[in-house]
């Protein structure tokens, strides 16, 4: 499998992608400036979201029990998933329960997570995704590249070509809104005669046993209220101790992830409607684990705003599929080896450790200094590949020893002046991106001797 540097070169062969894919990015990350300073308590709302979160970890337990049975005197069904594959295993004993064979689905991360897709079309499910950018990644069969943006590397001109192909939309017409107009009129029959609607979870609330969903579009509406039977899967991070904390995260949540004031729709799930059910999943896999990790407990706090990807200037410059991991950027470079240290090795040092990540998070995540720790935690456990560790070894040899550290840099010194191409090639990984420094005339330890008199 390859890995999340030799996943970017290929996105970075298209430059000019690689430049509007960063460039909108960075757009949408000056539209959340702009939101946050023009709120004066930002800071407040950022340090209150955070001890909350704070609260929350430390007594999960206490609160998914409260949940639950605040949620079942609602009349809600409350299901528990240990991993991915109990989840998807639930999901689809609701639906033959139930007798169907199709459903809509709105934006959920944590089915991504689980590739319930995947698994319920094995299982001869039809499942339509009625998120735009949803739509459109699924029509591409592919996944999404960004938890709230989930189509952002593709142009309006390509999906002009995939909706021509699937939708009947005019060959070589690329606008917009005639585009958005045909992928609604296409869903409007998935909503009107599906049985089974399924959505995410933004925030349970233990206090009420309700459940809020976030969206744009009001697909994750259409599809629950015309349905009979809903489906809410949920991470069980996802829970907040009351109501009135809920203004809180509202607050930041939109602001964070698009730069707006809040999403245009926040849709409250307590009871059931007549002749209708609602079953809720709350789904560990490996949340429990991570919650026992001292130094990795705080990435639970996420509310998936994806405010650190949109400012990562590794994430932005290498595309959300160079992750190889639903939840890509730094936040999921933090989740994913939690699931898998083998598989996802590499993605802790797919970042420069430039803190813009932690500056942003409206829930105040170290990010970065988890991204370092994880580096560590690797390492230590073998991870790492084996020419670098051999590197740093030696590295670490020559920096510890003035005489080996002397003789080095005058070696490197005279190779880049005297015979530059032992450098400059392909097999330098330094080089494939960057132009290699002129080298020096002394070192700094020649012009200390020779100055520090002065």
């Amino acid at each position: 499998m390859k890995d999340h540097a030799q996943l970017s070169e290929t996105f970075n062969e298209d430059e000019p992608r690689v430049n509007w894919h960063d460039e909108t990015l960075w757009f949408v990350r000056q539209k959340r400036d702009k939101a946050a300073h023009g709120i004066p308590e930002w800071e407040q709302l950022r340090e209150t979201a955070s001890q909350i979160k704070n609260n929350v970890l430390s007594n999960l337990s206490e609160y998914l029990v409260q949940f639950e049975e605040q949620a079942k005197q609602n009349g809600i069904t409350v299901h528990w998933a240990a991993d991915a594959a109990e989840h998807n295993k639930i999901v689809y004993g609701i639906l033959q329960q139930n007798g169907v064979q199709q459903m809509v689905k709105s934006k959920s991360m944590l089915t991504e997570e689980c590739h319930l897709n995947e698994y319920l079309k094995e299982q001869g499910i039809d499942v339509t995704d009625t998120d735009l950018g949803e739509r459109i990644v699924q029509l591409a069969e592919e996944p999404p590249s960004h938890i709230v943006l989930p189509c952002i590397h593709w142009k309006k001109e390509e999906i002009g070509v995939l909706f021509h192909k699937h939708l009947g939309t005019p060959e070589g017409n690329a606008d917009p809104q005639l585009l958005t107009h045909a992928a609604r009129l296409n869903l409007r029959e998935f909503f009107l005669t599906r049985r089974v609607a399924l959505t995410g979870v933004n925030f349970a609330i233990a206090e009420t046993g309700e459940f809020v969903v976030c969206t744009n579009e009001g697909n994750a509406d259409m599809g629950a209220h015309l349905a009979d039977v809903h489906i809410a899967c949920m991470g069980m991070e996802k829970i907040i101790p009351e109501r009135k904390h809920l203004g809180v995260f509202l607050r930041l949540l939109a602001r964070s992830a698009t730069g707006q004031p809040v999403t245009t729709y926040s849709s409250h799930f307590k009871k059931p409607a007549r002749n209708q059910e609602i079953h809720i999943v709350i789904v560990d896999n490996g949340r429990s684990k991570q919650l026992g990790r001292a130094d990795f407990r705080n990435s639970l706090k996420c509310i998936r705003c994806a405010a650190c990807f949109n400012t990562c200037p590794v994430y932005r410059r290498s595309g959300g599929h160079s992750y190889h991991t639903a939840i890509a950027g730094p936040i999921g470079s933090i989740l994913a080896p939690n699931l898998d240290m083998k598989q996802y090795a590499d993605l802790p040092f797919a970042s420069t450790l430039c803190g813009s990540c932690s500056n942003v998070c409206p829930v105040k995540i170290d990010i970065h200094e988890q991204l370092y720790k994880w580096r560590q935690v690797l390492v230590q456990e073998g991870y790492a590949p084996a020419a670098k560790t051999a590197a740093m070894k030696g590295m670490g040899f020559t920096l510890s020893n003035p005489g080996a550290f002397n003789v080095a840099g005058k070696a490197g010194r005279w190779v880049v002046k005297n015979v530059p191409f032992l450098v400059n090639n392909r097999f330098n990984a330094w080089y494939k991106q960057r132009d290699m420094p002129e080298a020096p005339k002394e070192s700094f330890t020649e012009w200390y001797k020779k100055n520090k008199a002065e």
